[in-house]
């Protein structure tokens, strides 16, 4: 699985220290029992297993290392890595995984696996998000959206067993680039299945980009928000609102960064990255937080 870079550069418009961590039962509410910012014991969860779900408070100092996974810099709290890479010790790990659209070395596999899973135009061709060679998943009917489900819940039980405490779902906007084969509602609908997938695995899920869905998100059972350039297309409000300050910004620029740390800095966990978030020590690397 080749990692996934950021969508910095393909952007649509849209609407819009620790205290320790916050634990829900799926269907109640518990007090943390964790401490010293360590995520709380989640023992009683399980891939497949009606678990305790971690939440992340809001404003946790954060780095965002899908593109390569590095020992986290002082004061950095939650980490989010690729699937692929082993969670960082004493901090919030969140897994990335790309929910919505297949990785470039991963089509070989859904065309031997499952080709009627990935959405073909009307001559026959796959749909193919350019900016990132992905091709888009068929999510235009609830028989497809139920066995994709199926498909990506294993890759979120193996976040699970790795010791992940939540997902990040990337490409909830896969809609947009879709040629019109998709809707809003067809990403919304595959959304819900997968947070209760996530649960159901004992973990939290944050949606990723798509502001104008940020409410829906919220409603149909994504728990935060993971947002690359909020700042920079002035989209952190609604990300925010919906989800009560627990979202992760991702800025690419300078003059993006300042608009998030100006703000939203004393609510939100924000941190300027090299838009190849390379690993720490590599050339191009760059850090910033407010």
């Amino acid at each position: 699985m080749v990692h996934r870079l950021p969508r910095a550069l393909r952007r649509a418009p849209a609407v819009a220290a620790v205290c320790g961590a916050l634990v829900i039962a799926v269907g109640g509410c518990t007090a943390s029992d964790g401490e010293d910012g360590a995520a709380p014991d989640r023992s009683t969860a399980g891939p497949g297993g009606q678990g305790k779900v971690v939440l992340p408070e809001p404003g946790l100092g954060f780095d965002y290392q899908i593109g390569g996974a590095y020992p986290p810099p002082r004061g950095v709290e939650a980490v989010s890595r690729d699937r692929t890479a082993k969670p960082a010790p004493g901090v919030y790990n969140i897994c990335y995984v790309n929910t919505f659209q297949a990785q470039p070395d991963a089509e070989e596999w859904w065309q031997a696996r499952h080709p009627d899973l990935l959405l073909r135009d009307d001559d026959g061709s796959l749909v193919v998000d350019q900016d990132w060679d992905e091709a888009l998943l068929d999510i235009s009917t609830a028989a497809k959206r139920e066995r994709l489900a199926g498909i990506v819940g294993k890759w979120f039980d193996g976040c699970a067993a790795a010791g992940y405490q939540a997902i990040e779902a990337d490409n909830l906007d896969s809609h947009e680039r879709s040629d019109g084969l998709l809707t809003a509602d067809d990403n919304v609908a595959f959304g819900k299945l997968l947070a209760a997938r996530a649960h159901a695995a004992g973990l939290a899920i944050g949606q990723k980009n798509a502001a104008s869905l940020a409410r829906q998100g919220r409603d149909l059972g994504f728990d935060f928000a993971v947002a690359e350039e909020c700042g920079q297309y002035d989209e952190c409000d609604a990300y925010a609102d919906a989800y009560d300050d627990r979202v992760f910004v991702i800025e690419y620029r300078a003059d993006g960064l300042a608009a998030a740390c100006k703000g939203w800095g004393e609510e939100l966990s924000v941190v300027l990255r090299d838009l190849d978030v390379v690993s720490e020590g590599e050339a191009g690397y760059r850090r910033r937080t407010c």
